[in-house]
């Protein structure tokens, strides 16, 4: 029975930070399609990012991270991670490309992965996790970039931005 029940917590975790990070992703993907496509590069200053550059970070974090993430380290000796804070995205197609790919190695990870796997120990950047505190690493550093995302492209909508959530002064209507 107690196998049983670590078997079906392990199941239930799996698939409640799978519908997390697809939250999440949704998100700013309700951001994205907010911004008008020259604003994507648009940062407030020299030393922020821009949305296409924090998309590209984010797409090149979960490629290192996800890619043989049981068995290599996270931090993958080819990525470039300087690289990904250049603006290379031109238009909105090319910002979902890489966002996408990026996506991609994620679910493929977590749908692959054995609730017995949770428990092992992987690398990051050459420091043990568990495959749980892996997980939740990205999801911090992804949730982190997500609302970076939506500020921006709160800010750069300015008055014609809808909120993706409750509205102020709107929770009384719920």
């Amino acid at each position: 029975m107690k196998q049983t029940q670590s078997t079906d917590f392990s199941r239930e975790y799996i698939r409640v930070v799978t519908s997390r990070f697809l939250e999440m992703k949704k998100t700013a993907e309700k951001a994205f399609e907010q911004v008008e496509e020259d604003l994507l590069c648009w940062s407030p200053n020299e030393k922020s990012n821009s949305i296409t550059v924090i998309v590209q970070h984010m797409s090149g974090n979960m490629i290192s991270r996800w890619t043989d993430f049981l068995t290599t380290d996270g931090e993958k000796k080819e990525r470039n991670r300087d690289q990904e804070f250049m603006n290379t995205i031109e238009n909105k197609e090319q910002l979902y490309e890489v966002w996408n790919r990026g996506w991609e190695f994620l679910f493929h990870a977590l749908k692959n992965l054995n609730e017995e796997e949770l428990l092992h120990t992987v690398f990051i950047r050459n420091e043990p996790h568990t495959v749980i505190e892996a997980i939740e690493r990205q999801m911090y550093h992804y949730s982190y970039h997500t609302g970076q995302i939506v500020y921006i492209a709160k800010q750069v909508a300015g008055e014609g931005w809808t909120s993706l959530t409750i509205p102020k002064k709107k929770s009384k209507d719920l």
